[in-house]
């Protein structure tokens, strides 16, 4: 299956695989670190001759070990495949993090790699540990690779502005806090969450301000934290600003049903049921309680004139 350029390869995936340069990880978000990595892996492959190559898997792996855990995904398995596909590189290999495949050895997991997918080079990231052997590292990896016939090489270490080292955990909690715009600059992107129009409390109608209720596709996927956001909304491929509610509704004893509602600007058509990306650029404030429904309204329009502002609507 290939994704623009970048041929998708399963473990039953039959296709004629070429020799290639690898890196391995689970690669959430598929950050600056992540592109810089994968950088050096393109820069290796061309200078080689060989294909280019990323491994990595559809679930989290500790899901897989600790069934109920909750990872808060930067990007969903396709959301990730996406942006892998931007990257330029040739393939993805895509395995199936299994029990089985968590009790491999590192050198075992390195000879499969080498005759199931045929890896010649191995880019192994400046803090990356693979094998159920943890305290094993890269003189380790060097040492089975040169008994299989895999080179391994050191990937550079990214940092942003020359002072700290970008990681998806990192960019998590910026979420947690509701500092998208720092989470973007980590990124490299605008955090986004995919999804379906579904139909809400339609309060927003009486109001004046009508909002679209987005159900998540991917339960797993982070929420950033609750507020009020500027944000763009993407429907058919087209582009409208909007103003983004997180939270419980307080004032209109919501209860504890959390909501993500946006207002579109200059929108007025029937979308329920169609799916629609929501684009994150600022956060403008919390969620708060007011007295009366009237004093939420007033609040509702400052906010509408200082998202249009933010957006350079």
């Amino acid at each position: 299956m290939k994704i623009g350029a970048m041929q998708l390869v399963s473990e039953t995936s039959d296709i004629v695989l070429r020799p290639s340069v690898a890196t391995i990880g689970f690669f959430d978000g598929v950050h600056r670190g992540h592109r810089y990595l994968i950088g050096q892996v393109a820069e290796v492959a061309a200078a080689r001759g060989m294909a280019s190559s990323v491994i990595t898997f559809p679930v989290h792996p500790r899901k897989v070990m600790q069934p109920g855990y909750h990872p808060d995904l930067l990007t969903t398995c396709d959301e990730k495949v996406s942006l892998l596909a931007g990257t330029g590189m040739d393939y993805c290999m895509m395995l199936d993090f299994t029990p089985e495949l968590a009790r491999l050895s590192a050198q075992q997991f390195m000879a499969i790699l080498k005759e199931r997918y045929r890896i010649e080079v191995l880019v192994v990231g400046y803090d990356h540990r693979f094998g159920h052997n943890r305290s094993e590292g890269f003189d380790d990896y060097v040492r089975y690779g040169g008994e299989l016939g895999i080179e391994v090489m050191s990937a550079r270490a990214y940092s942003y502005n020359e002072d700290r080292t970008v990681s998806s955990s990192m960019i998590r909690h910026c979420l947690r806090e509701g500092q998208v715009s720092e989470a973007a600059e980590y990124l490299g992107y605008d955090f986004f969450l995919d999804g379906t129009v579904v139909g809400g409390y339609r309060v927003g109608r009486k109001i004046g301000f009508p909002t679209a209720n987005l159900r998540v596709n991917d339960p797993d996927k982070m929420i950033p934290a609750d507020g009020v956001y500027a944000v763009y909304v993407y429907l058919d491929g087209i582009r409208y600003g909007g103003m983004l509610s997180i939270g419980y509704r307080p004032t209109l004893a919501n209860g504890t049903d959390r909501s993500i509602e946006v207002n579109i600007f200059h929108f007025k058509a029937d979308i329920y049921g169609r799916p629609m990306r929501i684009s994150f650029v600022r956060y403008m404030r919390p969620e708060l309680k007011f007295n009366t429904v009237e004093e939420l309204v007033a609040r509702i329009r400052r906010d509408e004139e200082e998202v249009k502002a933010a957006l350079s609507l």
